[in-house]
């Protein structure tokens, strides 16, 4: 009898035993599953405020862009809100209303300088002040402009300084496109200048990417002058004092018949490639070694 109950004994120790073994190693599953979902809750949320935080700084890069060009008026807070971008309106913003943007010193003090002021267009029409039968200044460009109302006023006060401000003289001293219909007809208006008619007037048809600078373009074109001394170094006078650079490579000069002097020249023009805001992207990883 005494040996059965010791037999009892030992079977629901060892049945605890079993228990026990059971509930450590389902505890132990347990944790280990909670251990994995706890390590991959916090990779996801390490992931989402990296997230977040990068399209906090593009929204913040963005709305500096918007603001110091002057597209939009300052944003009533930090970044630009959704309501904002879809009020503003960049026809219809007065340059009082973006003091010290890109778009404001380039509508004033840009416009204004009387050095560039001073190349002339007399053969635009356009620029002609139909009060005064002269072009436009720039107080009365000016004056025009502070008098639109309107956004279709407002842009076509705005294109008005453009075009018939100093303004003009840049895109005309470098353009930013090759245009060789163009260049040929400012070399054409220096021969004119210079009072020799050339008998034709053709590029070399070949362009290259400058070693000058960044984002600068070459032209190649051809000349060739053959009239009296003082004619011919008149050519090279206005050629020299152009408002757009005429880089001459290579030339040579030589008398010819009836005091006439000739001249050959190579020589290269220049154009921009257009001014554009670069956009990167930008890739957030939640894994490194992914």
């Amino acid at each position: 009898m005494a040996k059965e109950v010791a037999v009892g004994k030992r079977a629901k120790i060892s049945e605890a035993q079993q228990y026990m073994l059971l509930s450590v190693l389902g505890a132990s599953v347990f944790l280990g599953v909670a251990i994995a979902l706890i390590s991959h809750f916090v990779k996801q949320i390490a992931f989402n405020v990296d997230v977040i935080m990068a399209e906090e700084q593009a929204i913040a890069a963005y709305s500096k862009v918007i603001e110091s060009t002057g597209v939009c008026t300052k944003p009533s807070g930090d970044v630009y809100s959704d309501e904002e971008l879809k009020k503003c309106d960049p026809n219809s913003i007065e340059l009082s209303q973006i003091p010290n943007t890109l778009r404001s010193n380039i509508l004033q003090e840009v416009a204004s300088n009387e050095a560039l002021e001073s190349v002339s267009k007399e053969d635009d029409t356009g620029c002609i002040n139909r009060s005064t039968g002269k072009q436009f200044t720039y107080k009365e460009l000016e004056q025009n402009y502070k008098d639109a109302k309107g956004a279709d006023a407002l842009n076509a006060a705005s294109q008005l300084i453009k075009s018939c401000s100093a303004l003009r003289v840049i895109p005309d001293a470098l353009p930013a496109y090759k245009n060789e219909e163009a260049l040929l007809a400012s070399l054409n208006k220096l021969f004119i200048i210079s009072h020799w008619d050339p008998e034709s007037l053709s590029p070399s048809g070949s362009s290259a990417v400058s070693t000058k600078g960044t984002g600068l373009n070459e032209m190649s074109v051809s000349l060739s002058v053959e009239a009296d001394s003082a004619t011919t170094l008149g050519v090279l006078d206005s050629i020299e004092r152009s408002i757009r650079e005429f880089d001459i490579t290579r030339a040579t000069i030589e008398w010819g018949s009836n005091d006439t002097l000739l001249l050959h020249a190579q020589a290269s023009a220049y154009y921009m490639n257009k001014s554009t805001i670069k956009e990167e992207t930008v890739t957030i990883k939640g894994d490194d070694k992914k």
